[in-house]
């Protein structure tokens, strides 16, 4: 008879996959908690994700073993975690597990806590029997069951010092810099000095940052964007566009039915992690599209395009929500799903096949494994030189024919399973792309999903009527768990940029009556940060704030970012004391960090090269707007006169077609009457 357990009524498709463990897992909660205090038993919280693949080994291995099951169960209150759903209990406890192993985390993370909840040992993946260096997991739960019943002295003061280094780490960006009155905390050299630091460790060969494992980096790429936009530094956009050449020529890429992996396991893009993320395409979509702005790259335009195809044909729910992410293993293999041997290729598409797997790099020994990951070695136009293809139309055809037969025969193959659970800060990030896409290549039905997604958001999502209080997490019609402050802060970033696609002051009024919301939830206003829990998520050991950059970028950054331009559009100096009051916390670690405080450098543009805002006047407004918006600007907010953008500024009013006014500082233009002479 098939075992059941408590997380069969839970919607999380993680948690649903355990649901039928002989362990009897409990979902984080209350109830666990007040149990183990009750049995005086110490907890096991095992926390993963459902594209994990280590996370389905372990479970194939131990946690449907009955016999370790039995000894769990005896031993321990057994609690299994979403870290997608509650990011705030996986941040403790892999602060916890990182301290006990010697910096190293990762998934699954399995943490044993007492039964208030305080962390006294941990790790991530054991294997059933003593392997890699690593103890069997059953020699785990022995050794620490046999402690705590005869060393409770030890294990508590294990539990409160692992506490007293994680409470200690919240106080090491307490705000103690002081700025003399009338002088600027940053500079062009700090600019500059950031992005040499950021240099050093870029891979000048393969683009991106260090070496293996190899994540796309988006928000120091960004940065480089951001830096030749404001100094014309070369290196700059030498670097961002090496980067996104070779990740969209690479095997992290899915050239069949687009899509970026999370991350290769080597250093040449060549070899992804097969799982596909919601929030790392939204991030590489807005980066791509920025990017195109300035280059006008047909590459770029594909990829985009591309990317969007798959989220709506694989990834869209039926009310206009996204779901989170695919995982890597079809039938218990690694990119079984992806890959393919070259006689497959070769039968799927006869005579055309030859130049198609010389392009893709498809071999009969394979390029992984003794299968091929289909990438691109060689530039397109070099390609064609080397074959003496002149026409490059009919070799794009060529090329688009043979992937749409590949992708409809890899149709009929097993599928990686799909996490369809929609959150809130991972939509709101693809909202997000959605208006970079749309202001790069003018796209109608961009503008339009972004809009869809956006208004099932807020509709869905809303803990109550009339309030602004969220949920974080949405599946099956419910939605669960207080979100969190990267899900307000993300919302927040999407209302202003589809603010900025639409001119509707409706979207923007709103990102101030959530901002304002956050800065009550929030803030803390003795270390001028962000909580990312709020006073109402009560079942957790401490409230934590996140500053580094992690996947996605840094929620207090994204609100540093808010804050800034808020505080132009509103004319809001109080957003504006805010955001450099954030600034000065993490100066000094943005300049020796930039790789892992890339979104909080970006933010930094905005204090040292002003926002501008162009308002827009006149019968042409609207295809005016909608070409200052295809242009690669920094830091530019693009208005009608109407809007806040430019309230209390002397804005000279139009009769004619057309008239642009810049303003900056306080002070406008004089109007002129063509693009070209307002970006002059």
């Amino acid at each position: 008879m098939k075992t059941t357990n408590r997380l069969i009524h839970e919607t999380s498709p993680y948690l649903q996959q355990h649901a039928h463990n002989p362990v009897d897992w409990h979902p984080w909660g209350q109830e666990a908690l007040d149990k183990a205090k009750a049995e005086d038993k110490p907890i096991l919280v095992s926390i993963g994700y459902s594209t994990c693949h280590w996370c389905h080994v372990m479970e194939r291995e131990s946690f449907e073993d009955e016999t370790i099951a039995a000894f769990m169960n005896q031993h321990f209150i057994n609690i299994k975690v979403d870290r997608e759903e509650r990011p705030d209990v996986d941040s403790i406890y892999m602060e916890a597990v990182q301290l006990v192993q010697n910096g190293q985390g990762g998934w699954p993370l399995n943490c044993f806590l007492m039964p208030d909840g305080r962390p006294f040992f941990g790790g991530t993946y054991f294997p059933p029997n003593p392997a890699y260096q690593r103890a069997s997991w059953i020699q785990v739960l022995q050794n620490l069951s046999k402690a705590y019943q005869e060393r409770r002295d030890d294990v508590e003061a294990q539990a409160n010092q692992l506490v007293g280094y994680i409470q200690k780490a919240q106080t090491q960006f307490s705000n103690t810099i002081t700025l003399p009155e009338g002088e600027q905390p940053f500079d062009c050299s700090f600019i500059k000095n950031t992005f040499q630091s950021l240099s050093q460790n870029f891979d000048e060969e393969n683009g991106g940052f260090g070496g293996a494992p190899k994540f796309p980096g988006t928000m120091p790429l960004q940065f480089c964007l951001n830096y030749y936009l404001a100094e014309g530094e070369e290196t700059a956009l030498e670097h961002l566009v090496r980067s996104l050449d070779k990740m969209s020529m690479g095997g992290i890429y899915d050239h069949l039915g687009g899509g970026f992996s999370r991350y290769t396991v080597d250093e040449r893009w060549l070899v992804p992690h097969f799982e596909k993320m919601l929030y790392d395409n939204a991030l590489l979509v807005g980066l791509l599209a920025d990017t195109y702005k300035l280059t006008n790259k047909p590459l770029y335009k594909q990829r985009i395009e591309e990317t969007f195809a798959w989220v709506e044909r694989e990834m869209l729910s039926e009310e206009g929500g996204f779901y989170a992410a695919l995982d890597a293993d079809s039938e218990g293999v690694e990119g079984k799903f992806y890959v393919w041997d070259k006689a497959e290729i070769v039968t799927v598409l006869g005579q055309e096949s030859e130049l198609f797997c010389a392009f893709y790099d498809a071999s009969e020994d394979g390029n992984w494994e003794e299968k091929n990951i289909l990438n691109i070695p060689v530039d397109k136009a070099l390609f064609m030189e080397q074959h003496s293809i002149e026409n490059e139309e009919e070799f794009d055809t060529y090329l688009l024919n043979g992937r749409n037969k590949l992708l409809a025969e890899r149709a009929k193959r097993i599928r990686p399973g799909l996490d369809d659970k929609i959150l809130l800060d991972w939509n709101m990030m693809l909202v997000t792309g959605y208006c970079k896409a749309y202001k790069a290549l003018g796209i109608e039905a961009y503008k339009k999903r972004a809009l869809k997604a956006l208004v099932f958001a807020l509709k869905s999502f809303r803990v109550g009527e009339d309030s602004l209080h969220l949920y974080h997490s949405y599946k099956n019609g419910q939605a669960k768990h207080h979100a969190f402050l990267d899900d307000y802060a993300f919302l927040i970033e999407a209302l202003i940029e589809v603010h900025t696609i639409t001119q509707d002051t409706s979207y923007s009024d709103l990102a101030k009556e959530y901002l304002d919301f956050v800065n009550n939830e929030f803030w803390d206003y003795q270390q001028n940060l962000y909580y990312f829990t709020s006073a109402k998520q009560q079942d957790i050991l401490l409230h934590k704030k996140a500053i580094y950059d992690g996947a996605t970028p840094s929620g207090n950054a994204v609100m540093l970012h808010n804050l800034q331009r808020l505080g132009v559009l509103f004319d809001a100096p109080e957003y504006r004391e805010q955001a450099i009051k954030m600034t000065l916390v993490v100066k000094d670690k943005v300049a020796e960090y930039p790789s892992s405080f890339g979104q909080w450098a970006n933010a930094l543009f905005l204090e040292v090269y002003p926002l501008k805002t162009i308002a827009v006047m006149g019968t042409e407004t609207d295809s005016t707007i909608r070409t200052l918006l295809s242009k690669a600007l920094l830091n530019t907010f693009i208005s009608t006169a109407e809007t806040k953008a430019v309230r209390g500024l002397a804005v000279p009013s139009t009769t004619g077609e057309i008239s642009i006014v810049v303003c900056k500082n306080y002070t406008c233009s004089l109007p002129v009457d063509t693009v070209e002479a307002a970006l002059d």
